[in-house]
């Protein structure tokens, strides 16, 4: 008892150090290559959602809404053009499974 103790009164030093404080300064990360996966994604998804509208092909369709909310979920907020552009994609890719199962009401 004893002993534990000891060690409680050993673990209660203060450990800061005061010299060793630094403020933290924010800085400026400058990006030299932009990702262009949500592009990539949002041009894919384009193509899919009109291979499905054209081919009435429901893999197509549906691949076409995964592109798109993935190209959604990457995309910069920050750019009101690029998100006009992902919504008017992921409209797209609805339009192609509804017309795609409006036309063959069966199950992939």
């Amino acid at each position: 008892m004893y002993l534990n103790l000891i060690k409680f009164k050993m673990n209660t030093e203060n450990v800061k150090r005061p010299d060793r404080i630094v403020k933290y300064k924010a800085t400026a990360a400058v990006s030299t290559q932009e990702d262009l996966t949500s592009d990539y994604l949002n041009i894919l998804g384009m193509v899919f959602s009109m291979l499905g509208l054209m081919m009435k092909l429901k893999y197509c369709a549906w691949l076409a809404i995964y592109c798109s909310c993935i190209s959604f979920a990457n995309s910069r907020s920050v750019q009101f053009e690029d998100s006009k552009q992902v919504l008017s994609s992921f409209m797209l890719s609805v339009s192609a499974v509804v017309m795609s199962y409006l036309q063959n009401p069966n199950p992939i």
